[in-house]
């Protein structure tokens, strides 16, 4: 395949007008500054998912992916065709590539790595890339990878099976989570309960305490306190590992918030952050839980103040925590930039809801998701108390589009 000499020129121009070193980049893309160096000057093509994630992260409206696709075109589609998907969708088809063509799962040429260290890599890079992109976008990639991962353990024995077995249970986990986020409540359930089946199958039992935790997030976005107390309190009852179990108490102190009693929701919080300073992960897949946050209990903490009533606390504690995520991560900063605009909002804040706001109904259009758009809902009857407001009427069009592409 010619290399796209056009598409690096124009991903050095966003970089540049951005005001972006190529280190600052790598960290963004999770790509090396060398192999960005090399694509911006022409030397290496890039792949559509790193066109993809700086479309996002440009606000580019999708130009590096046409000027991508168009270039491929031009250059008469030379690539073979399972080189072409190797590109595109990464390690699984390069490994399931080489089995077709009479490799083993032992036998991957030059890799030094099992294959499910090279999936759980894989993985960890599909989760940065889901903050920048659709969940629309990530299933289908993440279902075809995971569909590569279980038929390489089918075929595999001992370790290798296992390990595979465990590690597509994490791909089903986050499939789940997508799922969520695109608004198919029951995809996401049928999801999660697949990845527990095949967890269970590579010996690993947390991952069925980790669902309950799962499962007690929809109860809890459907409003229902009473239900996610209890599922969080049966992941904390088993012999899960502290971190399992400190993400269980964080749900139960969301729940113990939604019914209002503070007591109890601070009693769980205070649980939760025991059990995940004493988190030492000894675990074989990926890590369980969200990895965006430096200080996820204080995150919860703010959330939880704001359905206790009291907004201006939440909205103190929400501010130092937004602070401290990574750019990257658009959908984390939409998420809890949201519940801070939220908390200003009900504290009177108007002008600074609506600051925070603007940025973030940004964030949702580029990567929606089904659940922080609930707190959008929220910030809609919220806002209506200032209607006279003209910063709020300004604003009421990006509400109003954010609120549309849920329907």
């Amino acid at each position: 395949m010619d290399v796209p000499l056009r598409f690096g020129a124009e991903l050095r121009r966003l970089r540049e007008d951005a005001g972006m070193t190529l280190k600052q980049l790598a960290k963004v893309t999770t790509y090396s500054t060398g192999h960005l160096s090399k694509i911006e000057r022409g030397v290496n093509p890039p792949t559509m998912n790193l066109a993809q994630c700086c479309d996002a992260y440009f606000n580019a409206g999708g130009r590096l992916r046409r000027l991508l696709s168009a270039e491929i075109r031009s250059a008469g589609n030379r690539a073979r065709p399972a080189r072409r998907r190797v590109i595109v969708t990464g390690v699984g088809s390069l490994i399931a590539a080489r089995m077709a063509d009479g490799g083993g799962v032992g036998h991957l040429g030059d890799q030094d790595l099992p294959p499910d260290t090279l999936f759980h890599e894989q993985l960890h890079q599909m989760k940065r890339l889901g903050q920048s992109l659709a969940p629309a976008a990530m299933l289908p990639v993440l279902r075809s990878q995971a569909s590569t991962v279980t038929t390489l353990a089918s075929r595999a024995t001992g370790s290798s099976r296992t390990g595979l077995l465990i590690t597509a249970s994490r791909f089903a986990e986050y499939i789940g989570w997508m799922a969520q986020e695109s608004g198919d409540e029951a995809a996401a359930l049928h999801a999660t309960a697949e990845a527990v089946e095949l967890a269970r199958a590579g010996g690993d039992t947390d991952l069925a305490d980790y669902a309950l935790v799962r499962r007690a997030l929809v109860t809890y976005y459907n409003g229902d306190a009473s239900r996610t107390i209890a599922l969080a309190r049966q992941a904390q009852r088993s012999t899960a590992p502290p971190r399992v179990r400190g993400l269980a108490a964080q749900r139960e102190a969301q729940g113990h918030a939604l019914a209002g009693d503070e007591r109890a929701c601070r009693r769980a919080l205070d649980r939760a952050r025991d059990l995940l300073a004493a988190d030492v992960d000894l675990s074989a897949g990926p890590v369980l839980g969200t990895t965006q946050l430096k200080d996820p209990v204080s995150m919860v903490e703010g959330w939880c103040f704001y359905d206790l009533g009291r907004p201006q606390q939440a909205a103190e504690v929400l501010e130092r925590q937004c602070r401290r995520i990574a750019p990257h991560a658009l959908n984390t900063r939409a998420r809890y930039g949201l519940r801070h605009a939220l908390a200003l909002a009900a504290s009177g804040e108007v002008e600074r809801s609506c600051e925070m706001a603007r940025e973030m109904l940004a964030f949702m259009s580029a990567v929606p998701s089904a659940t922080v758009r609930t707190d959008v809902r929220r910030l809609d009857r919220a806002w209506s108390r200032f209607r006279g407001n003209p910063t709020v009427r300004g604003l009421r069009p990006a509400l109003a589009n954010v609120l549309g592409a849920g329907r």
